[in-house]
């Protein structure tokens, strides 16, 4: 009786000392700079798709509170195929959250950054789906 108690006791604990955990999310903003590719996606119903081979990579770059995000395909040399296209976003905290907020002349839309380290960004767009990017690494043969 007495290791049942003592477990609830680490138990409740545990479950105090994670839910006090605060994080904060204006330091997601300097791990966002940079080029990644999508490693899988958690769609909203749970699904994964994992991404083994992509054409396309995501670059960002943020400037205070605003920033562009550009699709680049990679080329065997190193170097990248671009397009004149780009989306502006103004980066924003909101309910404790880092949101980018994109606006163009057809849309407007924002997405969240539920997570920003070194090794992985996790953005969330606004129907839910879970997009986990890995740092973008040179293609070697």
């Amino acid at each position: 009786m007495n290791n049942i108690k003592q477990l609830v006791c680490i138990l409740f604990c545990n479950i105090v000392l994670l839910s006090c955990t605060t994080y904060n999310p204006e330091t997601f903003r300097s791990y966002i700079d940079g080029y990644w590719q999508i490693d899988k996606v958690i769609l909203a119903d749970g699904t994964e798709k994992a991404y083994t081979f992509n054409q396309t990579i995501d670059f960002f770059e943020i400037n205070d509170t605003t920033g562009v995000r550009k699709k680049l395909q990679p080329k065997l040399d190193g170097s990248f195929l671009t397009s004149s296209d780009s989306e502006m976003f103004t980066l924003k905290i909101d309910n404790d959250s880092l949101r980018m907020n994109y606006s163009t002349a057809l849309s407007s839309w924002t997405e969240t950054v539920v997570s920003a380290k070194e090794d992985q960004i996790v953005i969330k767009n606004e129907a839910g789906n879970l997009y986990f990017y890995k740092p973008f690494k040179k293609i070697s043969l």
